[in-house]
């Protein structure tokens, strides 16, 4: 008889619940719910989608992955969270236990994804790669000789907050030129509007109607189509990119590094950019074994799927 394992990440907007089939990670059912920073609502939240879980699949998980973005300490509490902001301090793995009398395993949702990718995905065969995921911010996690690296409290992978320009812009979270400044996809919407409202970028604002309008879905188009100027902004930002992922490979001794998050819609063009980028500037590059740099495989899916492969002792 197949056993089923299920896990949950808990975005801002949504909460994704996925089950697998516990032996080939193979997905058996998935649910998504409006997600909420109210502790309690979100355990609610949370159990609701279990229960409806386990009505599909005629199944009782015996224990509940969560991947969750921030400081999620291994202990199950859940000390801040960004994309949930009331959620701070709060002991969601004790209270979930309490409604459905189950042990409840929780990680960051860039670590939970990272055994994802490295199980089925993208990382798997590598004994030393990074997750670095692309979307509003920067998120990393690490598997370092075989091994998920977690850290004293579980929170390693905030690589995105590592510091490369002290003397750089102030990004939102108060620090001076943390990688993420340069390198997210907020970023990315802010490179490509400067240059519209610099006059550098006429073909994205002829499409565009105006230069207000402008923003990396246009680079994306223009990049697919060749078009000069979207290929020269983008080339300036993988080289942003590479920035941070050199720092990470020096640190580290990376053999490969997977890219994930909503800006890898790009694409091939943005990951052979960084690979190109990494070759070029890497210290002592033509000495090292290359570095592989690929797409994330699992998309979306990967903080609910690792979330789920956690519950069978990654924590």
């Amino acid at each position: 008889m197949e056993e089923y394992v299920i896990g949950i990440d808990i975005g801002g907007t949504l909460a994704r619940a996925i089950v697998l089939e516990s032996t080939n990670f193979e997905i058996k059912d998935q649910l998504t719910k409006e997600s909420s920073d109210n502790g309690l609502e979100l355990v609610q939240i949370i159990k609701s989608l279990v229960r409806k879980l386990e009505n599909n699949t005629k199944q009782s998980f015996t224990s509940l992955g969560l991947g969750i973005a921030g400081l999620a300490h291994k202990s199950g509490i859940v000390r801040y969270s960004p994309n949930l902001p009331s959620l701070i301090e709060f002991p969601i793995a004790d209270e979930i236990k309490k409604e459905l009398g189950i042990p409840v395993v929780v990680g960051n949702d860039a670590t939970v994804g990272t055994i994802a990718e490295w199980k089925i995905g993208a990382g798997k065969g590598s004994e030393n790669f990074a997750l670095v995921t692309l979307g509003t911010g920067i998120g990393t996690g690490f598997v370092v000789n075989g091994n998920l690296l977690l850290g004293s409290n579980g929170f390693a992978g905030e690589a995105g907050h590592m510091t490369l320009d002290v003397n750089g812009p102030v990004h939102l979270t108060g620090q001076k030129g943390p990688w993420e400044y340069f390198a997210s996809g907020n970023a990315l919407n802010r490179i490509v509007e400067n240059e519209a409202s610099e006059g550098n970028y006429p073909w994205a604002v002829n499409e565009a109607g105006n230069w207000k309008n402008v923003t990396s879905e246009h680079l994306s188009s223009g990049v697919q189509d060749l078009e000069p100027d979207s290929l020269r902004i983008l080339d300036y930002f993988c080289h942003e990119i590479s920035r941070g992922l050199i720092n990470l490979v020096l640190l580290l001794d990376l053999d490969r590094i997977v890219l994930g998050g909503g800006v890898c819609e790009i694409g091939e063009p943005l990951r052979s950019g960084v690979e190109k980028w990494i070759e070029e500037t890497l210290i002592g590059s033509e000495h090292r074994p290359k570095v592989g740099v690929k797409l994330a495989k699992l998309g979306s899916s990967a903080g609910a799927i690792g979330a789920a492969i956690s519950t069978t002792n990654y924590f």
